[in-house]
């Protein structure tokens, strides 16, 4: 008869050992959390820059005084994800930018039209300018919450 081994972890551990799962991205769906999948995006210059706004002040574009939490990424392969963890439940609106040239801001041509891509929660676009809080509210209640964004340029 074979002896018995068994393994006791921590809760410390436990928590610590899904954290790293969550954040090497093996166990994305099932971690706590918001993650975002961004589409759409025209190339891999740049990065894309996700801005978490839990209010109205600020939003959408004060995200450096205003925005909750930032996240900003490379864009390997057109390809891009932005993770908030450890967000308590509320009310979010998000504001995705891809910064092509890097500079730190979204770029306009002439006619106030931008020429970077852009995109926000709910898939919202403004009639005549970026939408409110309002538009691009949605619900977060703790759990894992997989949200898609696709960008427009």
């Amino acid at each position: 008869m074979q002896p018995r081994i068994s393994v006791w972890i921590q809760p410390a551990a436990l928590s610590l050992l899904i954290t790293v799962a969550c954040m090497a991205g093996t166990a994305r769906a099932a971690c706590a959390g918001l993650h975002v999948t961004v589409l759409n995006i025209r190339n891999s210059l740049g990065s894309v820059d996700c801005a978490l706004f839990n209010s109205p002040s600020g939003f959408p574009t004060d995200t450096l005084r205003s925005a909750l939490r930032l996240s900003a990424m490379k864009v390997p392969d057109r390809a891009a994800h932005c993770d908030f963890m450890d967000l308590p439940p509320g009310r979010y609106a998000l504001v995705v930018l891809h910064d092509e040239n890097m500079n730190g801001r979204i770029d306009y041509n002439w006619l106030g039209i931008p020429r970077e891509g852009y995109a926000f929660s709910n898939d919202v676009h403004g009639k005549l300018g970026a939408p409110s809080f309002e538009q691009a509210a949605f619900v977060y209640d703790g759990k894992a919450l997989e949200l898609t964004v696709t960008l427009r340029y």
